[in-house]
Order: structure tokens, then sequence, then C-alpha cells
């Protein structure tokens, strides 16, 4: 479930190169706050993979919400 989260995640991933700071910038609409930046695409792409796996691992210690996609819903139950 998590790797399908992952991968419904970095499918929605966008890539756009900023001219004044000369580095390609990533992220995940609907995951605000959720960016990367790096010296390709790629490189960017992959930064943004890391970001999202160590935000899912917050997320779910502290008990924050984590937006369902395609269906995914990550979330910690709470035992009695």
């Amino acid at each position: 479930m998590l790797t399908s989260y992952i991968n419904a995640a970095m499918a929605r991933a966008q890539v756009r190169y900023l001219d004044e700071d000369q580095v390609y910038f990533s992220e995940i609409p609907g995951l605000d706050g959720l960016w990367a930046d790096g010296a390709s695409s790629e490189a960017s792409l992959a930064t943004l993979r890391e970001v999202l796996e160590e935000w899912i691992m917050v997320s779910l210690a502290h008990h924050l919400p984590i937006p369902p996609l395609d269906g995914i819903d990550l979330k910690v139950e709470q035992v009695a």
C-alpha cells in the first residue's frame, strides 16, 4: 500500500526549470509544501521521492492527515 501511494504521488509530480535559480524544481500538486530541486529533472524527482517518503513517515508517526490518492488512504489506526 505504501509503495502504491508513493507511485500515485510521483505520477502527479510536476517539474519546471527555474531560470533565475538555474535549477529544476519539482512538486506534487495536492501535497502542499512538498517540493525538491536539483541540477536535472531526474535529480529533482529523485530528491522529491525521498522527501515524499520522509514526509509520509513523519505524518504517520505524528498522526497527521495524509490526503488520499487514487483511493489509497494512509493512516494509522489507533489501537485501544
